[in-house]
């Protein structure tokens, strides 16, 4: 089945505002050559709003859904920043890019991937919701193509995913991540896979780099296959559970079809009970291109017993490609 490699282009959105020299009373000869000799000027000013999706959970892992704005205290750099957008994230749209693993080490366990992902997709999806189906084993092949809504076609498209050889895993989590840029609303990456990368064209830098400026969410189901593997490969873990830490998302590990229909379960509750905050950077206090954001609970009794996940900052400039 032939790879299809997605190159979407990523818009940001800036806002430009233009200054008209003031309306005044009929200029004097003197101020009238002035005003022809010296050009008007046009101020473009580019207003960058960050999106910050924020997953809230107890002690045991379970999210927590009431929190006020005033709940959140939010920084870029160290310097607190003004929340210009607060919302609860259930009513907004989401899209899916729903990546399996199709390579030769999980062909033992895609039926029973292919199943619990059409488990998923039943339970998730709403009419304003879209999700795309990729298989990726030595390539990166779309398989609804595109994004729907549709249960049938991403039953289909589900169904029809074949196993390759090698495992392209960060081309898998780069080439999602530009198709999810251009989309509105939230945006997911859920990643099933036993974790290893042997033929990637990207390397991790370059798909971590992809996922922070979609501003994707990575839940990753790490599959411990069928057959014990005390002795595989951790790196492409560890790979995946710092870009689910990083992007806001979540890892989990998966040793039986309970285990992964629960990994789907707790995936869809999250999002579900997210918060949107939104703010425009107040102050630049440093030269580099990566900004970090922090964000903090107050004015809940339990705020300290609470885990607070989000991405971990955003580039200022976005990569071209």
């Amino acid at each position: 089945m032939p790879g299809l490699f997605l190159l979407l282009a990523a818009g940001t959105v800036v806002a430009q505002q233009s200054t008209a020299p003031p309306t005044t009373s009929k200029p004097s000869s003197q101020s009238s050559q002035s005003s022809q000799s010296e050009p008007v000027t046009t101020l473009k000013v580019d207003v960058k709003l960050v999106n910050v999706f924020v997953t809230v959970t107890d002690a045991t892992g379970a999210p927590i859904g009431g929190l006020k704005k005033e709940n959140f205290i939010l920084e870029e750099d160290g310097h607190e920043q003004k929340i210009a957008v607060f919302d609860k994230e259930s009513a907004l749209p989401l899209s899916i890019a729903l990546a399996i693993d199709t390579s030769l080490s999980t062909r033992h366990d895609l039926p029973l991937e292919q199943a619990s992902a059409k488990r998923f997709a039943h339970a998730i999806m709403r009419p304003v919701d879209a999700l795309s189906i990729y298989g990726f084993s030595e390539v990166v092949h779309e398989a609804t193509p595109g994004f729907t809504p549709d249960l049938k076609r991403i039953d289909e498209a589900i169904e029809h995913i074949r196993t390759g050889a090698a495992t392209a895993l960060y081309d898998a989590i780069y080439l999602t991540s530009r198709a999810l840029d251009p989309r509105k609303g939230r945006k997911v990456i859920v990643l099933i896979t036993d974790g290893g990368d042997t033929i990637s064209k990207v390397d991790y830098k370059e798909a971590v780099r992809a996922a922070v400026e979609a501003e994707a969410l990575v839940y990753s189901i790490i599959i411990v296959p069928i057959e014990a593997s005390a002795g595989r490969e951790t790196g492409g873990e560890h790979a995946l559970i710092q870009l689910s830490e990083d992007t806001g998302g979540k890892y989990y590990y998966a040793t039986s079809t309970a285990q992964l229909d629960d990994a789907f379960h707790k995936i869809s509750d999250e999002l579900r009970t997210q918060y949107l905050l939104a703010y425009y950077p107040s102050e630049r206090t440093s030269f580099s291109e990566f900004r970090r954001i922090a964000v903090k609970l107050t004015g809940t009794p339990a705020a300290d017993a609470y885990r607070v996940r989000h991405r971990t900052g955003y580039y200022s400039t976005k990569s071209e490609f």
